[in-house]
């Protein structure tokens, strides 16, 4: 595992040296850093701008709400330009989504992911224009039938219900066509990742290489490494991103470990790549920047419902996991059982890398750990949503068990937004509060590994000992969410909307996490020897526990999400 990190010496003195010398905090630098720059591209600058248009849009929503007993067409393009006003709209925000873009979704043609000629893209807008044209048709059609139904419900002042279901209904055909027409709309702009690549390339190595120079590492050596390392990463992008493997749950995630295995037990990582292979460094800056994701606003939008299908479910398996690890299967390396209970339990490979670190598992027990999260999160994200719909299960609790116990992030929402746009927010939502536990985890794990497991007679344990062992990355991960959480709700839940979860999220930080976690994940991979892991599967103990753990870990979910959602608090439930 890594070397011990915090501002202790070894006679126990703090050493503020850490602070620049260590990967966890680098991690927090790179991290803030990266989030700094963000508030400043989208909040500063258009702040005032999208209050205005939001205030307006509210305005007129809320005189026709009290107008009409239903949602007239003012109505509806005032909630349509609210919508719009949002960071991601931005042009910051566009040149930076361009710079960071990933290759294309693709089915046949994997170049086409990466590039896409002017003349290709003028080619596709043209074969589609027909559509589009007969689509703004229709929505002009539509617009004069829910005008002239309108109008004769306001004649009426409301008052014939006939004459309001028809205009409700007439305004709902509008709705239509509109989404329709703007599908058909949607151009095709031209793509040259072969420019783009390279350079993202050079700005994540230099930025990475600046604390890999104060850690103390060979940076040209890393540099050099870095770029092999980057070129799998997108080619695993690339396979990920194709349709067919996405359908079946094989994501960019699993294949690159996938690639990077292939590579590392076949002809071997080759050397100079080696120094660039830094897991951690790469997924706890990751982490940290998830922790401006994790907004208090959100949690309490699910309300207790959602606190207790996450926070009360998830200590009961991983707990339960653990000592059936011990006692049951007698799984011989502790670090090992409690590094796969907590990957299993609550959130996957974020809440594997802050436990690892917590109880010093070694890094072979961390892949293992990650690569049966994988393999499971691949299979339960298509197979759990099928199941649901097989049995008819409500779109929220459906998406609260799938919050609750399917591992990534990303795959949640994936699978969620299987069973309907509801079942997808709940998931999100539950896993989001899910995500809080990972720095809950990695202090109860410090303290019980520093007072329980390694304890020897006569030997005491200290605070500082606890403070030495805890993974300082989680304190940015935990900063990061206060400070966003506090701002987004400072500026009201639809300028916070727009700013923080539409601009900083969307617009910047969800796509740079990503990177960094297919880098971490692809440098897992490259770096896994399958010799290594042999020993570790010795009676298959480690896949059994996975196995017995989520089976718990789904019943639970199902109980408590069935008793929360809908016999105790039915009224939130539907409110959602």
């Amino acid at each position: 595992m890594a070397e011990q990190s915090g501002v202790v010496t070894d006679n126990g003195q703090a050493s503020w040296s850490d602070l620049w010398k260590k990967e966890d905090y680098w991690a927090i630098w790179l991290g803030f850093a990266i989030l700094i720059a963000a508030i400043f591209i989208f909040i500063n600058g258009p702040k005032e701008n999208f209050q205005q248009r939001i205030d307006q849009a509210n305005a007129i929503m809320k005189a026709e709400a009290a107008k009409a007993p239903f949602k007239t067409i003012a109505y509806l393009e005032a909630q349509s330009d609210k919508k719009a006003a949002v960071g991601t709209n931005l042009p910051a925000a566009k040149a930076i989504k361009n710079f960071i873009a990933t290759p294309a979704r693709w089915s046949s043609d994997p170049l086409g992911a990466l590039y896409l000629s002017p003349a290709e893209a003028d080619a596709k807008n043209a074969a589609s224009k027909g559509k589009a044209d007969e689509a703004k048709a229709r929505v002009a059609e539509t617009l004069a039938a829910a005008k002239l139904a309108e109008g004769a419900a306001a004649l009426a002042e409301y008052k014939d219900a006939n004459l309001n279901k028809i205009a409700e209904e007439s305004i709902g055909a509008w709705v239509k066509a509109k989404a329709e027409a703007s599908k058909a709309a949607a151009t095709v702009k031209p793509r040259n990742l072969f420019t783009s690549l390279p350079l993202l390339m050079v700005a994540f190595g230099v930025m990475f290489g600046i604390g890999a120079f104060f850690m103390g590492k060979d940076v040209p050596k890393f540099l050099i490494g870095f770029v092999g390392l980057f070129i799998v990463a997108v080619i695993a992008m690339l396979l990920g991103n194709q349709s067919t493997m996405r359908y079946y749950g094989l994501g960019v995630e699993p294949w690159a470990i996938i690639i990077g295995m292939l590579i590392a037990n076949t002809v071997g990582t080759p050397k100079w790549m080696k120094p660039a292979l830094e897991v951690e460094y790469y997924i706890k800056t990751g982490l940290v920047l998830l922790g401006a994701e994790v907004l208090f606003d959100k949690i309490i939008a699910i309300g207790i419902p959602g606190i207790f299908v996450a926070w009360v479910v998830t200590p009961i398996v991983l707990i339960s996991t653990f000592i059936f690890g011990q006692k049951v299967l007698k799984i011989a390396s502790p670090t090992l059982n409690i590094t796969i209970s907590a990957d299993m339990s609550v959130c996957g490979t974020s809440a594997a890398i802050a436990t690892a670190a917590a109880c010093r598992a070694k890094k072979e027990e961390l892949t293992l750990a990650i690569g049966l999260s994988m393999t499971f999160t691949a299979i339960m994200m298509v197979a759990l949503p099928a199941f649901i719909k097989a049995i008819g299960l409500p779109e929220v609790l459906g998406g609260a068990w799938i919050g609750g116990t399917v591992d990534s992030t990303g795959a949640v929402a994936a699978a969620g937004a299987v069973l309907g746009t509801k079942a997808m927010y709940v998931a999100a939502t539950i896993k989001m509060i899910q995500n809080v536990l990972i720095g809950v985890t990695a202090f109860g794990v410090a303290v019980y590994w520093c007072t329980k497991v390694e304890v020897t007679a006569g030997r005491t344990v200290g605070l500082m000992e606890i403070w030495n062992r805890f993974p300082k990355f989680v304190i940015g991960f935990l900063i990061a969410s206060i400070v966003f959480s506090m701002y987004s709700g400072s500026l009201g839940s639809d300028l916070g909307s727009a700013m923080v979860n539409n601009g900083v999220i969307k617009g910047m930080e969800s796509g740079l996490r990503t990177w960094f976690f297919v880098l971490a994940f692809t440098a897992i991979g490259l770096a896994t020897n399958f010799k290594e892991l042999a020993h570790y599967f010795k009676g298959g103990k480690p896949l059994i526990l996975y196995v017995c753990g989520q089976s718990l870990n789904l019943m639970l979910t199902l109980l408590m999400a069935y008793i929360m959602f809908y016999v105790v608090f039915p009224d939130i439930t539907a409110k959602i």
